[in-house]
């Protein structure tokens, strides 16, 4: 049977008038620069026979700048040969001087395994004695010793390095006294909680190497993002170069916009982004082109994949349409990577797992079902279509979402913005005593002794008040039983955590997870619905008292989303701004009374109410950083409406700003008042989710003209009258509501505060 090219489809797909935008990205050329002089000529060898005959430009200058002992960080888009930045100084070095060892930090497990199959090839065909292990949860007892002792190359993740590595140092001396490199990979990653955790471990990684007579150089390598240098660096608490300049080629890329039919013109709600996304998808895979499709989900994954799997695998014999997700066996996962490389798997559909560095080749068209979140994820999704000289297509299906709505009909902001900013706060007071302590554990402090960069003594003075070390001549020492690593998680940045046990299958119950407290009480109370790597949980019931989450694997078509009634009281206004008469802006220190009431269930597809159920929990103290507007008595607008209108940029708000700060919406509240605690003025307070805080909110203080601006050309971008839903969260038929916030944001927007 006959079968269309991909030209022939994009030609015909043209003609869709839901198409609101086709953007064309010209291909690039290569820019190869010759194998140095002095490489090694079996490196050489080994490189030729894998069809490396020249180094790009990016990995030519991370040679250069590794061999110099410069610390760097490499930032090119997906599928450009990050790998090589760091593989090759590694390799070469190891080579050179047998007794040398190299650290590889992976966020997860499944691209840990990956990149040690891409090492593991080069090494043999170099032919020579050069251990690479991977030391994670799976690593058998017997193996971990051979590790220890003869591991040239130890490829782990975060978790490990902080609960396992670290805290026994002692068993790992040779390794640690021979510590030359330690490469960061997909460096955006650690953001917000995790990456003020993380920066933390390196900082106990680099003290306890210093112990050691090691000064170990940095490699990192990163996805688009504004501020990777200051990233780097921050997580390092070091000098990074920074090489940005990609020398891999590009073939051309068709990056389309596609906005579903509206079905209910009141509410603004449009056919489903995943039934339009799975027949389009279909479209291209019934022509024999291979295909990726990304939804946010795993029951998505499982929705689009059924549908595709009866419509594709009639008609294409030999092909075959797969999933992949979390909660796939890693030889599940091989299976998929190696059939997507040579072409025997037509078509993959995955949550974002396959939007980090895994090698699965290049394939020509990318379906996301709805924006991935953050401008640096949709590029990387996009990055998974497009063999390096061959025509790619990449579409992008909106859902009823105000952002997805917001960027579908500006795509300059997409196409033109720079990327977000990647946030962390080592400092946060509570992620930083923990590490502390973890440090204590490690290694005594001397009197005058700094951590990540400040002068430790009142830290420790405090806590050797509470019995945790113990002073003893000019040192402290550790004095507690138990080893700290092991109660802290690198994910949350509270002490009184929940922990989340999966009882899908009695009696193997397993911990999948935990959360802060004050977290808990909207995401995990009973009925919840939790989401973890993708996978659907429902909370079966919350032992609040006992800190445990009881949950169990389901597949529904809805998600829940708690009703928090909160009390703020300010404790302390660092920053103000009150330029104009009627308003200001404020950042601070607050103390947040948070009561979990109701739940609402939300339809995945139309975001409608489709059911309620009471929360029964006692309420819960947060200290953290907040920022909040305080609109002063002449702000006119109607008192009966000024609820209504406050509530509406507040839900307006809350959509927008995770954008701007790179985070995900649940690690900020927005919560607005009538008649705030400490001045009886109508105020809208952003407040970061985490104990201390962790940057977002005053991040949102410094950005919030660019905010304002994105959440009025959002408003006007809205084509309902009144307000709805798909804009500030409401639909008023007695008051025009969205007249009410644009007046809010014209006071926002003053010209004193850009």
């Amino acid at each position: 049977m006959f079968k269309k090219t991909l030209k022939q489809v994009l030609k015909e797909l043209r003609t869709d008038n839901h198409i609101v935008h086709w953007e064309e990205i010209a291909a690039v050329q290569a820019r190869t620069i010759p194998f140095p002089n002095d490489l090694d000529v079996r490196l050489c060898h080994a490189l030729r026979k894998r069809g490396v005959s020249e180094l790009y430009t990016h990995q030519a200058e991370a040679l250069k700048l590794a061999r110099a002992k410069k610390n760097f960080v490499a930032v090119t888009p997906t599928a450009s040969g990050k790998t090589m930045c760091y593989n090759l100084p590694v390799v070469e070095q190891i080579m050179a001087e047998p007794t040398s060892r190299a650290l590889y930090i992976f966020p997860t497990k499944a691209l840990a395994q990956d990149q040690m199959s891409e090492i593991h090839e080069l090494i043999d065909e170099l032919g020579i004695d050069l251990k690479c292990h991977t030391y994670d949860g799976d690593t058998a007892p017997q193996i971990r010793t051979t590790v220890r002792k003869a591991g040239h190359i130890v490829i782990t993740n975060p978790d490990m390095l902080h609960s396992a590595i670290l805290p026994h140092h002692t068993k790992w001396i040779s390794f640690f006294e021979n510590l030359r490199y330690v490469v960061i990979d997909e460096l955006h990653t650690y953001r917000g909680v995790f990456g003020s955790h993380v920066a933390n471990v390196i900082a106990r990684l680099r003290r306890l190497c210093a112990y050691y007579g090691a000064t170990p150089q940095f490699i990192c390598t990163s996805a688009t993002i504004a501020n990777p240098k200051e990233l780097a660096e921050e997580l390092t608490n070091g000098s990074i170069e920074l090489i940005d300049q990609n020398g891999a080629p590009k073939g051309k890329k068709h990056f389309i916009f596609y906005n579903p039919p509206i079905v209910n013109e009141p509410l603004q709600i449009r056919q489903s982004a995943l039934n339009k996304a799975q027949e389009l998808a279909g479209s291209f895979l019934s022509e024999g082109i291979q295909t990726i499709v990304f939804a946010k989900s795993r029951v998505r994954v499982e929705l689009i994949l059924s549908r595709l799997q009866q419509r594709i695998n009639k008609g294409v014999k030999g092909h075959s349409i797969r999933g992949y997700r979390g909660g796939y066996l890693p030889k599940q996962r091989r299976e998929i990577e190696t059939g997507l490389r040579n072409g025997s798997i037509l078509g993959v559909v995955s949550t974002n797992a396959l939007e980090l560095g895994v090698d699965i080749g290049q394939l020509q068209v990318c379906v996301m079902t709805g924006y991935p979140g953050t401008i640096a994820s949709a590029w990387q999704q996009a990055g998974r279509a497009g063999r390096r000289q061959n025509e790619s297509v990449v579409v992008l299906v909106a859902s009823a979402n105000p952002i997805d709505q917001y960027l579908i009909k500006h795509p300059k902001h997409f196409f033109e913005k720079p990327p977000e900013t990647a946030r962390l706060n080592p400092h946060n007071l509570v992620i930083y005593l923990d590490h502390l302590k973890c440090a204590a554990y490690e290694l005594p402090f001397q009197q005058g002794d700094s951590f990540n960069g400040e002068i430790v003594d009142d830290y420790l003075e405090y806590l050797t008040d509470k019995q945790v070390v113990h002073f003893n001549g000019s040192k402290w020492y550790w004095m507690n039983d138990a080893f700290p690593a092991h109660g802290i998680s690198l994910r949350s940045a509270s002490q009184e955590n929940v922990v989340i046990i999966d009882q899908s299958e009695v009696p193997n119950q397993k911990v999948i997870g935990e959360m802060d407290r004050f977290s808990a009480m909207t995401l995990l109370h009973d009925e919840a619905i939790y989401l973890h790597q993708g996978i659907q949980y429902q909370v079966e019931y919350l032992d609040w008292d006992e800190k445990k989450a009881f949950v169990r694997e389901v597949s529904v078509e809805y998600f829940t989303d708690a009703n928090l009634a909160v009390s703020l009281h300010v404790l302390e206004e660092d920053l103000l701004d009150e330029q104009h008469e009627d308003l200001s802006l404020s950042f601070g220190d607050v103390a947040v009374t948070g009561k979990a009431t109701l739940f609402k269930k939300i339809k995945l597809s139309t975001m409608e109410n489709i059911g309620s159920g009471p929360i029964h929990l006692p309420e819960e103290i947060l200290h953290t950083s907040a920022m909040w507007f305080t609109f002063k008595d002449s702000f006119a607008i109607e008192r009966d409406s000024l609820d209504q209108v406050l509530a509406g940029f507040a839900s307006l708000l809350h959509h927008v700003a995770p954008i701007h700060v790179m985070c995900d919406r649940n690690d900020l509240h927005v919560v607005p008042q009538l008649k705030a605690d400490h001045s009886e003025l109508p105020t809208i307070f952003v407040y970061d989710s985490y104990p201390g805080g962790i940057g977002l909110a005053k991040t949102i203080y410094q950005q919030m003209h660019q905010i304002v601006a994105h959440m009025k050309a959002l408003l006007k971008s809205c084509e309902c009258v009144a307000g709805c839903p798909a804009c500030i969260g409401q639909t008023s038929s007695d008051f025009n509501v969205k007249k009410g916030v644009k007046k809010a944001l014209d006071l926002v927007d003053h010209e004193s505060y850009r």
